[in-house]
């Protein structure tokens, strides 16, 4: 489920908290949906406890899981997540296609690279 890349220069509990919202997004982790347990994880992916505990706050703050004192932590239930993320995806491809318009790139070579995307 989480894979850690140590070759990666970001840090651990980074990498953790994106694989984790994009689980969340994606829907393969379901709203109410147990979190696995910080000391499970740790062991699991030989990573320090405080570095899962870590990301788990961090996506505790960024409102994609919540914590119940004594059960652990679930997959937040509110469907507003992915039209927020949706908002701030768009939100940053318009600001870079702004930026591309500014140095001389036409609106029909954008268009026309995002027809040309392969998925």
């Amino acid at each position: 489920m989480i894979l850690v890349d140590y070759k990666d220069t970001r840090p651990i509990y980074e990498q953790i908290v994106e694989r984790f919202k994009t689980l969340i997004l994606k829907g393969v982790m379901q709203p109410d949906e147990q979190m696995p347990s910080v000391r499970g994880l740790a062991m699991e992916q030989s990573i320090n406890p405080n570095t899962i505990q870590k990301a788990y706050a961090e996506l505790e703050r960024q409102g994609f899981i919540y914590t119940v004192k004594g059960r652990g932590s679930f997959v937040l239930g509110d469907s507003s997540l992915v039209e927020r993320r949706k908002k701030e995806y768009v939100d940053q491809i318009l600001k870079l296609v702004r930026e591309v318009l500014e140095i001389g790139m036409t609106k029909m070579e954008i268009v026309l690279e995002i027809e040309n995307l392969q998925v």
